[in-house]
């Protein structure tokens, strides 16, 4: 009986559907996408992100492999504004420059390696037909996504190549935030898969109001935190809670109107990210308590971990001057944020 529940009929879900192997590679797939994202955030702590100029899918899958091949990606790297108005005039060296070349190799060679290891297997399953009926369209657009999140991350870089000095924060935002939408993706449909391979019956959980609340606070609060990044707005105060002896910050250009402000000045949009953390806090304690009520009481407890933490890290990393170790952490935790949310969210969705 418990076999017959544990895999589905052949004519109901395909010719041989192997839910529970799938689920395990979106999971895996799901961690790599996690790594990406904390490279990225050391990549971009480290400005390093500029450090090689060109786009090439295949072919820079190898980095520099002789001395001459070191000087023409440093030679590449001179002429974009950021060395020549920073690096430059300090004097950077070839040695100097390999050290920020790997963060951003390692980071695209990540985003290629998720590629390979999501594609492949998939392309397995799908020969044999091991996808459960309904999930192959889910999974062409998590490839989808995925090229489309390689194409904005140069888009992104482009943005600094030519006239500035680092990339626009717009476009760092959107490149972070469609890595987290696509982590976040990965995990509902395999903890789908995962339920789909326990009971027998395909029934995927649907996004519920207060699940779209909870996350819909959660990400003004993941795109002020990228804003911040982008505008490197974290330096403009080491003091928690007041910004430089002050509940308001002095310093903010109004001059351009407020929509602007909020979305371009580094002491608004600081202080927005700060203070916005606790109507986040609010909303998932509040989301957690549902996610609790409705059998969930290890995400629930996994969201008030994660959140209780990421508020610490957050405080620390203002109070340290933006440390470079405890800001990556911080992005980390931010992530876990997500995970925990979006696994609330599947179980409060879940069909009874």
């Amino acid at each position: 009986m418990t076999s017959t529940l544990a895999r589905p009929a052949p004519s109901a879900r395909g010719a041989n559907p192997k839910p529970l192997a799938l689920s395990n590679l979106l999971f895996l797939v799901a961690t790599m996408v996690f790594a990406m994202v904390v490279v990225g955030g050391i990549t971009r702590l480290t400005e390093s992100g500029l450090s090689i100029t060109e786009w090439k899918p295949v072919s820079g899958a190898i980095p520099p492999l002789t001395h001459a091949d070191w000087e023409r990606a440093f030679d590449l790297y001179k002429q974009i504004p950021e060395y020549k108005e920073i690096n430059g005039p300090a004097g950077m060296t070839l040695a100097q420059f390999r050290q920020i070349f790997w963060w951003e190799f390692v980071h695209r060679l990540l985003g290629r390696l998720i590629g390979v290891v999501f594609a492949l297997p998939l392309l397995w399953f799908a020969v044999r037909r091991e996808i459960p009926r309904g999930y192959g369209w889910k999974m062409v657009g998590l490839l989808v996504l995925g090229g489309l999140q390689g194409a904005l991350g140069w888009y992104m870089v482009s943005s600094g190549l030519a006239d500035r000095t680092d990339v626009s924060h717009f476009r760092l935002a959107a490149h972070l935030l469609l890595a987290l939408t696509i982590m976040g993706a990965l995990i509902w449909f395999a903890l789908d898969l995962r339920r789909l391979a326990i009971t027998g019956r395909d029934q995927p959980a649907r996004l519920t109001a207060v699940a779209v609340g909870a996350l819909g606070v959660l990400f003004v609060q993941l795109l002020y935190g990228a804003w911040v990044a982008g505008l490197n707005a974290g330096q403009v105060a080491n003091t928690w809670p007041l910004m430089n002896d002050r509940l308001f910050p002095e310093g903010v250009d109004w001059s351009k109107g407020a929509l602007f402000a909020f979305a371009n000045d580094p002491y608004l949009v600081h202080f927005v990210h700060r203070w916005w953390a606790w109507v986040m806090v609010a909303a998932l304690v509040l989301f957690a308590r549902k996610v609790k009520g409705a059998d969930g009481r290890r995400a629930s407890v996994a969201i008030h971990s994660a959140f209780g933490t990421q508020i610490i890290i957050g405080i620390a990393t203002v109070m340290t001057g933006v440390a470079i170790w405890l800001a990556a952490l911080h992005q980390a935790v931010g992530a876990l944020v997500l995970v925990a949310c979006v696994w609330g969210a599947h179980v409060v969705g879940r069909t009874r």
